[in-house]
Parts: C-alpha cells; sequence; structure tokens
C-alpha cells in the first residue's frame, strides 16, 4: 500500500472510529453512565480531529485523488460528494457548539444539540466511507498535485 492508499484509509478509519464512539457516548448517556459518556464522546472529538489533522496534510502536501470512473457517472459523484462536504462542514460546526455546550454545563441545550450533531454525524461518517469506497476501491483515479506545489507554481 503506497502514500496515495495508506492516508485515506487511514483518515477514513478516523472517521469509522469516531462514529462508533459516539454511537457508544449515546448509549452511556441513556444509561446515566455521565462519566464514562463524557470520556468517550472527547475520545470521538479527538479522532475526528484526527482525520482532520490527516485529510488536511494529505490534501497540502500529497493531494487529493481525481474521480477514476466514468464520465456519466462523475456528475453524481460530484453531487454526492458536494453532499458530503456539506454534511461534514455542518457536522463539524455542530460538534465544536454541542462539546463547548457541554463544557459549559449547559446540558438542557447540550441534550438537544448532541441528538442532531450525533445524527449527522453518523450520515457523514457513512457518506465518507462510500467516498472512500468509491474513489479507492471501485473507482481508483489519479492523483492531483499537493497544494503547496499548485500555490507554488511548481
Amino acid at each position: 500500500m503506497d502514500l496515495y492508499m495508506l492516508m485515506p484509509t487511514i483518515s477514513t478509519s478516523f472517521i469509522v472510529i469516531s462514529a462508533i464512539l459516539v454511537a457508544i457516548g449515546w448509549v452511556l448517556i441513556i444509561q446515566g453512565k455521565r462519566d464514562a459518556h463524557k470520556k468517550v464522546m472527547i475520545s470521538g472529538a479527538i479522532a475526528a480531529l484526527l482525520f482532520f489533522l490527516i485529510y488536511t496534510s494529505r490534501t497540502i502536501f500529497v493531494g487529493n485523488t481525481s474521480w477514476g470512473g466514468s464520465d456519466d457517472m462523475k456528475t453524481y459523484y460530484q453531487i454526492f460528494l458536494i453532499f458530503h462536504i456539506i454534511l461534514a462542514t455542518v457536522a463539524a460546526v455542530f460538534g465544536i457548539t454541542t462539546l463547548v455546550l457541554a463544557f459549559k454545563e449547559k446540558f438542557s441545550k447540550h441534550r438537544k444539540w448532541g441528538r442532531v450533531t450525533a445524527t449527522i454525524w453518523f450520515f457523514t461518517a457513512i457518506t465518507g466511507v462510500a467516498v472512500y469506497v468509491l474513489l479507492y476501491i471501485l473507482y481508483p483515479g489519479g492523483h492531483t498535485k499537493p497544494v503547496w506545489e499548485v500555490i507554488l507554481g511548481v
């Protein structure tokens, strides 16, 4: 497995881990296990942050992967990708907001935001895995230049 496959595989794994931890955290809070819930949810946030750091590092230093499927399917893939990116952005903003509410001990608002945030995060994780499967397993494409090379004109 080369760098082009390794980094996306690792980053996607962190998204899956994050979603699993959020699901476990949801069960724990329903069971009234607040301390365990807090630890698991913070771990889920850390896993999501690790995804983001790996993803942005890869984009900057290695580049992204271009669509390798047919031109007929490219438009559908791009629409799906845009949907995933919007979901991920909303999930990140909601996630940060939900964490801040918890740390400020505004638990009533945290509870309301948390339900929505977790649901959006699950859809984000599922669509993220789908993007990975499309780009790296079903329709492997070519690799673009790293952002720093594009900026410097290398």
